[in-house]
């Protein structure tokens, strides 16, 4: 058994390794192409003077793109690096992003589903580089399916969020589209956050956005459930519940289909409506502007896939800087990894929003792969999503979400200091089961090792890694009698693997794009065999695959422990666009 300093020996090694393959790549010389002019818009919190300002000429090489997002305290420095980034800038699961910005921070949250704890927040100083600070909900108490207690929410839970600060706190309204519309309100954007209270308690709605007018009025608007129509209600001055039925203000299934994750804003007199249309996949973003916040409403699509490989660019958030440059903040659906987020500029023209390129002018923009860090710093941020775990803290990291809620009582940080145990629970197979612990994959190439100790293991349980999803993959340890054994297991197929008697194994997985292979160790990390089929993985219940740890037992008898020691996260090679 390795001990943690030898561990940490190894982590400074790798850094110093990759710090100087970075140096000597980054020698790479720019290539020069016109990036746009932006012009000045609004933020979040209201308008801002009207003005231009134009970026950078330079469209970085894939080596100073890796540069500017390298992560950790080690980042070499880099002589005359230019400030720019590559998208998308997470390529990871933040479906459903809306972003504000307060001050000189931008918060970032997402949709979770039936993840727990929900609504993670993101913080960055750029737009680009980001890191998780927390999250809003701690548990869905809506129903005890949320627990896995008379079935099951998958897909459910908590869908599109918003997030505002108004009159000094912050605001993050979310649906569950099984009960309702509910509101978590914090002075600090790292809590603690208020348990969730009803603000409509009704089914079938979906994605709200609050809003506060000038004259101190205060406004949700909504969709519904299967898209459409955009509903506006009056809500109370503290936004805790709205004060009418609610009017619809745009329903146009031909020219808007699939109408959802509505955003309202007021500029220089508009009112505007940033949302997504055409659904997941395929859809494109559009914006309706009203000089009446009752409408009526004209539109334009202002960012659609055009001449790029990016599908479905849209539903998000509009965001400004300290200086009055424009962003939009969108995700992209991409396969098994979920909805991946993208940052395109924006430039007004004519009291409309043009988003990301504009070809020869065209109202509707495209994606764009690159372009100047926002606020241009002189030192990229440094920052980026955790991972990897030594489990040697009181908290779960926060990049860490149960499976439905978790059942405390077995699950401990402190029965054996520096490991995670989890305590096996009965059930039938790996959906059923609770106290599955997952994390977002945050790259399209990686590799996620864990160590266990099988020590406590008894007879019964089924412990390993997975790839958790409708159709999960994954490498599982079984106990029966004396005896355990490894299998590779994907949907009902099994490949047996090992029988072993060692209390110590390493597992892994390799994933790249939409493919994942597994491989274990029995001799703690010194050779790796693989076992299984190289595996899809795959889009399931609305959110991506995710590495998982988990434990669970068949057997209505003593269902002992299993402790996990580490995970080690490791990113490989360059993400696409």
């Amino acid at each position: 058994m390795m001990d943690r300093s030898g561990r940490e020996e190894r982590r400074r090694s790798r850094k110093i390794l990759a710090a100087t393959c970075l140096l000597a790549a980054a020698s790479v010389a720019l290539t020069q192409r016109p990036w746009p002019a932006t012009q000045v818009g609004a933020t979040a919190d209201g308008p801002a003077s009207p003005g231009w300002k134009a970026g950078p000429p330079d469209n970085p090489s894939p080596q100073e793109a890796r540069a500017a997002s390298w992560s950790g305290n080690d980042r070499p420095s880099l002589p005359g690096l230019k400030a720019v980034y590559r998208n998308p800038i997470l390529f990871a699961d933040y479906s459903d992003p809306d972003v504000i910005r307060d001050g000189a921070n931008y918060y970032l949250v997402a949709s979770t589903f039936h993840f727990v704890p929900g609504i993670p927040i993101l913080q960055s100083g750029d737009l680009v580089h980001w890191t998780i600070i927390g999250h809003v909900v701690n548990r869905l108490d809506m129903d005890p399916q949320y627990s896995m207690v008379g079935g099951n929410r998958y897909g459910k839970g908590v869908w599109a969020p918003s997030i505002r600060k108004h009159d000094g706190l912050y605001y993050v309204y979310f649906p569950t589209p099984s009960e309702g519309i509910y509101v978590s309100t914090a002075k600090e954007i790292t809590g603690p956050w208020s348990a969730p209270e009803v603000v409509i308690g009704k089914a079938g709605l979906e994605d709200p956005c609050p809003f506060w007018d000038d004259d101190g009025n205060a406004y949700l608007i909504h969709s519904m459930t299967g898209a459409g129509p955009l509903i506006l209600h009056r809500m109370s001055p503290d936004g805790k519940h709205v004060l009418d039925e609610g009017k619809i203000i745009v329903e146009d299934p031909e020219h808007l289909p699939i109408l959802e994750g509505p955003k309202l804003y007021k500029r220089d007199g508009y009112y505007y409506i940033f949302a997504p249309i055409g659904g997941v996949g395929a859809g494109s973003q559009a914006v309706l502007r009203s000089r009446q916040i009752y409408g009526p409403y004209e539109h334009r699509v202002v960012l659609a896939q055009g001449s790029t490989n990016i599908n479905g660019p849209h539903q998000g958030a509009y965001v400004e800087t300290p200086d009055g440059d424009g962003w939009f903040v969108h995700f992209q659906a991409d396969g098994a990894h979920g909805r991946i987020v993208h940052l395109e500029p924006v430039r007004w023209n004519d009291e409309w929003p043009v988003i990301g390129a504009d070809p020869d002018g065209a109202s509707t923009g495209q994606p764009t792969p690159s372009g100047p860090i926002p606020g241009h710093p002189s030192v990229p941020s440094v920052q980026r999503p955790q991972t990897s775990d030594d489990f040697n803290d009181a908290e779960l990291g926060p990049q860490w979400e149960w499976n439905h809620n978790p059942d405390d009582a077995h699950w401990s940080l402190s029965a054996r200091p520096g490991y995670l145990r989890l305590i096996a629970m009965p059930a039938e197979g790996l959906l059923s089961a609770r106290n599955t612990l997952t994390q977002c994959m945050q790259d399209n190439a990686f590799e996620f090792t864990v160590r266990l100790d099988l020590r406590e293991m008894t007879p019964g349980v089924h412990t390993g890694l997975a790839m958790f999803e409708k159709s999960a993959s994954g490498l599982e340890i079984e106990q029966k009698g004396r005896e355990r054994r490894l299998n590779f297991f994907h949907l009902q197929e099994q490949t047996a693997g090992p029988v072993f008697s060692q209390a110590v194994i390493q597992l892994r997985v390799h994933v790249n794009g939409d493919l994942a292979r597994f491989s274990y160790s029995l001799d703690d990390g010194k050779t790796f065999h693989e076992l299984g089929a190289v595996t899809p993985i795959r889009f399931s219940w609305w959110k991506g695959s995710r590495p998982a740890l988990f434990a669970y037992t068949t057997l209505a008898t003593d269902a002992g422990t299993v402790d996990f020691d580490w995970v080690h996260y490791q990113p490989l090679g360059e993400n696409p666009w």
